[in-house]
């Protein structure tokens, strides 16, 4: 073949430095951006926080008041002239751990998924041990005065007269629990862990069902159970005897399914029992906890801090930014006069300049990533104003593309502005995915929107007769009635993206 030369003309897209590090700033979260300011702020020597600035990302919380039980039993540790006080620096920092970021791909029409889970409410106060005597109480200390569940048992243990031996087998088994007060590992595999040899094994798994009951004796009871049935029997037993107890027991022993299933009929015929002692027998179980360790959990983890603020403005609502999500940088303008001072020096500096040209690009793109989820914010508002008047029972069908042919912007962009990010409105904080859903066809010609389906559903079900629930296609049919076309499949879809169970399990027994 004969060598030739050709010329080609065409067109590509090249995406610089620059704009991929403002396609990737934009997807991210404010813990994920907190993380990657950080990271930046250690490698660029130009690039330094405001010191008289607020700290950027601090949660913005209110303040929590302890059940009294729980600030009194704290109150006691801190009297003690052996008690570890709580330290005085800073609340541990965030996990430096890069977190992966992919584009949501489970929307429907690029409006919803199947998991909803649009509200985000702040986690309850109950077990968040503090001694809150102070009106400067800080909500940024709790973690550090907070008892886990393992202090708090190792605390007690503290006070039982047991041998070395058994103390240390106790600690063993107090390690094992998970959040939830569950041991997370079977006594044979934990003690097969801690043995060399067959005789060491059984020794040691005779020493640990010994220690497991002194386990089981401590509070909150429930805790060190292996299943739902041993915990609710653990404290069940701490209760009086009566004949309602003892049939509580063998329910949460032998036929838990068939409560959950509120089959009274074979409920009777398995325990001998009438229907009121049954009846009985449930409400002791409904009183119990599924979950010992929860009061225990670690609820800063759960806060959502909203990155824009819904406020009313006249007649009108007005997006602002958060000013505790918003990092405070500038240059540094001592390095940035020296390297202005030295530009004739040839190719000395140009490594220097080119960092500082990266920390302006890093700046630039973090306000235009904050503008850019401003205007998105402001232009979702603009569509869902009967929402913030009337409640997510108006909310109005939406998509992604609306917004992006409204802006001037790809639809993928909007996909990554509305991915974890979230909005603090009147009614709570939402993630900005929240106000987009599909659209349902009505009697009227019009369109409804998922999402006020999904609340009126809620509604229906909040209304109904106990004794006799309403199934999905009567949920289906009401609907009809209200002039919205549902197909009971689809009932079903949001009843369970609402986390509501069937009709039969929420029927009264």
């Amino acid at each position: 073949m004969k060598p030739s030369l050709q010329v080609r003309l065409s067109q590509h897209l090249a995406l610089t430095p620059q704009l991929q590090q403002s396609i990737r700033l934009l997807q991210l979260s404010t813990l994920e951006l907190h993380q990657e300011v950080e990271q930046m702020l250690e490698q660029n020597p130009f690039l330094e926080a405001e010191e008289d600035a607020t700290p950027a990302f601090e949660p913005m919380t209110e303040r929590i008041s302890p059940s009294e039980h729980v600030a009194e039993r704290e109150a006691e540790r801190v009297a003690e002239p052996n008690s570890d006080s709580a330290p005085e620096e800073a609340t541990p920092g965030v996990d430096s751990a890069e977190f992966g970021t992919t584009e949501r791909e489970d929307w429907e029409n690029g409006t919803e998924r199947d998991d909803f889970d649009g509200i985000r409410e702040l986690p309850n106060s109950s077990g968040t041990g503090t001694n809150n005597d102070s009106d400067d109480f800080d909500p940024q200390e709790r973690n550090a005065v907070g008892e886990s569940l393992q202090e708090h048992l190792r605390n007690q243990l503290l006070g039982m007269r047991l041998s070395a031996e058994d103390a240390a087998a106790v600690t063993v088994l107090i390690e094992s629990l998970n959040d939830d007060g569950y041991l997370a590992d079977p006594l044979e595999e934990i003690a097969a862990q801690l043995a060399d040899t067959d005789a060491q094994r059984e020794e040691i798994l005779e020493r640990l069902q010994c220690a497991l009951k002194w386990l089981q004796n401590m509070e909150p009871l429930g805790v060190g159970a292996c299943d739902l049935g041993e915990c609710l029997t653990l404290q069940l037993r701490a209760l009086p005897r009566s004949e309602a107890q003892m049939i509580a027991i063998m329910i949460c022993k032998q036929h838990l399914e068939l409560l959950a299933r509120r089959d009274m009929k074979k409920l009777m015929a398995a325990t001998g029992a009438d229907e009121e002692l049954i009846k009985q027998a449930q409400t002791l179980i409904v009183a119990t906890e599924p979950k010992p360790g929860r009061q225990f959990a670690r609820a800063e983890a759960n806060i959502i801090v909203p990155d824009v603020i819904v406020q009313k403005s006249g007649r009108n609502w007005k997006v602002v930014l958060n000013p505790d999500v918003m990092p405070k940088l500038r240059i540094n303008d001592l390095y940035a006069q020296a390297i202005r001072g030295s530009r004739g020096s040839g190719g000395a500096n140009a490594g220097l300049s080119s960092r500082l040209q990266e920390a302006r690009w890093f700046m630039k793109n973090i306000q235009q990533r904050f503008d850019t989820i401003q205007r998105v914010s402001q232009a979702i508002v603009e569509r869902q104003k009967s929402f913030f008047t009337h409640g997510e029972i108006a909310m109005k069908p939406l998509v992604l593309r609306e917004i992006a042919d409204e802006l001037g912007l790809h639809e993928s962009t909007i996909s990554r502005v509305t991915t974890a990010k979230y909005m603090a409105t009147m009614f709570g904080t939402f993630e900005l995915k929240y106000f987009f859903g599909s659209s349902l066809n009505t009697d009227a010609g019009g369109n409804a929107s998922s999402t006020a389906v999904r609340a009126l559903i809620k509604q229906l079900v909040a209304a109904e007769d106990a004794v006799k629930p309403l199934s999905d296609s009567q949920l289906s049919k009401m609907l009809e009635e209200q002039g919205i076309q549902v197909a009971r499949r689809t009932v079903a879809k949001y009843r369970e993206a609402l986390r509501i169970a069937p009709a039969n399990l929420r029927r009264t027994m």
